[in-house]
C-alpha cells in the first residue's frame, strides 16, 4: 500500500489512475475528499483498493486530529504537502492490515450513518420552513 503519489492539484486538471483529494487550507486540512477544489493536494494510487485504503487512512487522520499539529498560518491555516507525506508515512509504517480492516469496515459504516443523519437533518429543516410558510 505505500505506492502512492501526492501532488499539488491544478484546477481544471483530470486524473485517469484513482485518486483522491486532500484539502490544505483551512481548519479541515487534512479531509480527504472525493471531489476537487481549489487548495486541495491529488493523492494518485495504483488501484482501487490502494485508493480506498489511503482514504479511509486519511479519515481517520483527521478524525483523530494527527494533522491539527502541523497546521501553520495565523489567518488560514494551513498544512504543507510535506507535512501532509510525513504524516501518513508514518500511519503507514504503524500499519497492521488486519486490525486496520476491521478499523476500516467500522469508520465506513460510520460514514455512511453520518451522512444519513445529515439527509434526515436536511430534510427536517425543510419541513420547519413548510411549517411556517404554510
Amino acid at each position: 500500500m505505500s505506492t502512492y503519489e501526492i501532488r499539488t492539484h491544478q484546477v481544471g486538471r483530470t486524473y485517469s489512475a484513482p485518486h483522491f483529494f486532500i484539502l490544505n487550507k483551512g481548519l479541515n486540512s487534512g479531509k480527504p475528499l472525493d471531489q476537487s477544489c481549489p487548495n486541495c493536494f491529488v493523492v494518485t494510487t495504483q488501484n482501487q483498493e490502494q485508493r480506498e485504503q489511503l482514504f479511509y487512512l486519511c479519515l481517520s487522520l483527521k478524525v483523530g486530529k494527527y494533522f491539527l499539529y502541523y497546521l501553520k498560518g495565523s489567518v488560514i491555516p494551513f498544512i504543507c504537502i510535506t507535512d501532509t507525506k510525513m504524516v501518513i508515512n508514518t500511519a503507514l509504517n504503524n500499519y497492521v492490515k488486519q486490525q486496520w480492516e476491521t478499523k476500516v469496515k467500522k469508520l465506513v459504516k460510520i460514514t455512511v450513518f453520518e451522512e444519513n443523519l445529515q439527509q434526515q437533518l436536511a430534510a427536517i429543516a425543510q419541513l420547519k420552513i413548510a411549517l411556517l410558510r404554510s
